[in-house]
């Protein structure tokens, strides 16, 4: 449970720090025979920072929650 509560935390962190990144795909615009032109679309991905802090908030309760000792 502690790995996955430190990944969570990290995810967060990251998320928090980088709210999003852009992608790049080639698509073909024209095709006639032996003349193509093609065009780089960008695609950009974004999300909130509260979504990295909920993450972050996440795995530090799980962390917290599994330092508890288990009784037989």
């Amino acid at each position: 449970m502690k790995t996955i509560a430190i990944l969570l935390a990290a995810v967060g962190i990251i998320m928090i720090a980088y709210t999003g990144f852009t992608y790049v795909t080639t698509e073909k615009v024209v095709d006639l025979g032996p003349l193509q032109v093609s065009a780089q679309k960008e695609h950009p991905v974004q999300w909130s920072p509260i979504v990295g802090g909920i993450f972050l908030a996440s795995g530090a309760v799980i962390f917290l929650l599994s330092k508890k000792p288990q009784r037989s």
